[in-house]
């Protein structure tokens, strides 16, 4: 049992980042319909991955270049897979006026004036957002904290969009097809509980209220983005579930900010 849950991790880790898995790691479709419940795991680990950029680069380099490179590390471990899907939601959103139209412009792999706008706009809130709190911070560790919890709570963000709506999309070839099916109350929890690992420190360690606001924030992000979705194609598809996690993340470092720390 172990080893099967392993192996969903690993697949959930190959699927969702271009980061290294063990060769005896399968593939299947069955085990990419289980590694949902390790999707906020994987933020986790994208998540460390930044903290540690972050840390090494603010050893010689100020501040602003930390949080470059470390939003440059994230941009590398996942392949920017979750940008690419804001970018194309937005195209899609902004370009098409009828469901059909807005997931042909979706399945483009050019990229429009939407997309690049947005784009521009999330990542550059996000590059503030991290400068501020590291400027504000209390403790030398929270910029490192709030990017392990905000990559793993934006992740489960998504997360809770598999269990609540209908994928929209019928092509096989679907960058989410495989997550497609509907997760069951114990895949949820688990998912719940590494989103929940990821805020331990901010929420046990720190006053608790600017992560509860980040937290907040992040959900009505979420609701704002999938009552978008709802509206304009009925569900979601892959580059929505991308989309939501971008939108999460940066919903979440700006409800820490919110007041002062």
């Amino acid at each position: 049992m172990v080893r099967r849950e392993l192996e969903y991790f690993f697949g959930a880790l190959r699927f969702f980042t271009r980061l290294p898995v063990p060769a005896w790691v399968g593939h299947s479709t069955e085990g990419l319909n289980r590694a949902s419940r390790y999707f906020s795991a994987v933020g986790l680990v994208v998540g460390a991955v930044a903290a540690l950029v972050f840390w090494l680069a603010s050893l010689g380099w100020p501040t602003e270049l930390a949080v470059l490179a470390s939003m440059g590390a994230t941009l590398w471990a996942t392949g920017a897979f979750h940008e690419d899907g804001l970018s194309d939601m937005t195209d899609g959103f902004g370009g098409g006026w009828t469901k059909e139209k807005v997931l042909t412009i979706m399945k483009d792999s050019r990229v429009g004036n939407y997309g690049v706008v947005v784009l521009w706009c999330v990542l550059t809130g996000k590059f503030l957002a991290l400068l501020l709190l590291a400027q504000r911070a209390p403790v030398a560790w929270l910029v490192p904290a709030v990017l392990v919890a905000g990559h793993s709570l934006s992740r489960f963000c998504s997360t809770v969009l598999l269990r609540l709506m209908d994928y929209v999309r019928e092509d096989a070839l679907s960058k989410a097809k495989p997550l497609a099916t509907r997760m069951g109350n114990g895949e949820m929890a688990l998912a719940a509980l590494f989103a929940l690992l990821g805020l331990a420190p901010l929420l046990f360690l720190l006053p608790p209220a600017p992560a509860l606001r980040g937290c907040l924030l992040a959900a009505l992000g979420t609701f704002w983005v999938a009552r978008l979705m709802r509206r304009r194609l009925g569900g979601y598809t892959g580059d929505c579930l991308g989309a939501t996690q971008q939108i999460a993340e940066l919903c979440f470092y700006l409800g820490m900010l919110w007041t002062s720390i």
